[in-house]
């Protein structure tokens, strides 16, 4: 296993990440930010947080898989958000745990950060993600 990620005690619990990750290996992917998209660029889920999450995040996957990787990999995932705010949490996690088996993503999550944004790619782009991932 190249990646072990724990939660020391004394950390804030619970949160749905874990809050370290260890990666051991020579090969680093970086999979750019992944948004809402097929590969032809039709829109997915206009103005469903969820489910822009959960294709942001297959379309993630897609890129692992190209590069060798896999969800198991990843040593950290950033997600931006616009007009992000507290109350939008369930959408956020549902859109996750909607995806989660399918794309091998284990909950809680890989160190993670999300990051609340005015705007994105274009209008209808609620959600953005980037994984960095690392290999033997």
């Amino acid at each position: 296993m190249t990646v072990q990620y724990f939660t020391p005690e004394g950390m804030l619990q619970p949160t749905p990440y874990h809050h370290v990750a260890v990666g051991t290996g020579t090969r680093h992917i970086h999979v750019s930010g992944q948004i809402a998209r097929h590969a032809d660029g039709t829109p997915v889920a206009p103005g469903d947080l969820a489910g822009q999450v959960a294709q942001a995040l297959r379309n993630t996957s897609v890129g692992l898989t190209g590069a060798g990787a896999s969800f198991t990999d990843v040593l950290r995932l950033t997600f931006y958000v616009t007009q992000w705010s507290p109350d939008k949490i369930g959408d956020f996690m549902a859109g996750v745990e909607a995806v989660a088996e399918e794309i091998g993503l284990r909950v809680p999550l890989p160190p993670a950060s999300l990051i609340g944004v005015d705007y994105l790619f274009e209008p209808d782009v609620l959600v953005e993600v980037e994984a960095t991932a690392i290999l033997e």
